[in-house]
């Protein structure tokens, strides 16, 4: 049994790592923050599917606090405390955190393609919840003249939310189909 949480640790940790090298492979950056990377949540994704929500809640948050790290600066640009906690929290915690449980919200079904397809979708829907939510209540003096700030936080992180999403689940169903195969889990 500790030699299985010792796998799963180093698995997760691997993930984690993945997805930190990802998320360097830009696709298209936006001018006032948010990318399209090489899909960096799948990772974070498999290692939900792998060996379950609490392992990849643990991932996600991980990743996440790497992240918040690495672009300190974004926290830094907010005016107020409450604003930086919120940034922390929507932008960064919450935000990979969910990613860690695809398995959650694709456990409705036994078809592990269709499962693997609607966790990540379910879950990157809601990562971008976060960030329409940060947009609203952290970065709405960002907002384009005359647009509703709702509207603003919906186009501007659905510009690269979007895409983001469909290429992490086209990935993450067919890198799952790979690993079920090659390195089945044996057990939770």
């Amino acid at each position: 049994m500790r030699n299985q949480k010792t796998k799963t640790l180093v698995e997760c940790a691997l993930m984690v790592a993945l997805a930190t090298v990802l998320s360097f492979i830009v696709v298209y950056t936006l001018p006032q923050g948010g990318s399209i990377t090489a899909v960096s949540m799948m990772p974070l994704v498999l290692a939900s599917f792998r060996h379950g929500p609490k392992w990849g809640l643990l991932t996600g948050v991980v990743f996440g606090l790497i992240q918040m790290m690495m672009g300190f600066e974004n926290v830094m640009y907010c005016t107020t405390f409450g604003a930086m906690a919120l940034c922390v929290l929507l932008d960064y915690l919450l935000a990979y955190g969910v990613m860690g449980l695809a398995c959650v919200f694709g456990g409705f079904t036994k078809n592990r393609t269709a499962s693997v397809a609607v966790g990540t979708a379910v879950t990157g829907l809601l990562r971008y919840l976060c960030s329409f939510l940060s947009g609203i209540l952290i970065w709405k003096d960002y907002a384009w003249e005359g647009w509703p700030v709702w509207l603003y936080s919906l186009t501007y992180n659905g510009s690269y939310m979007i895409p983001e999403i469909i290429l992490t689940a086209i990935a993450a169903v067919l890198v799952m189909k790979v690993m079920d195969k090659q390195l089945p889990v044996k057990s939770r």
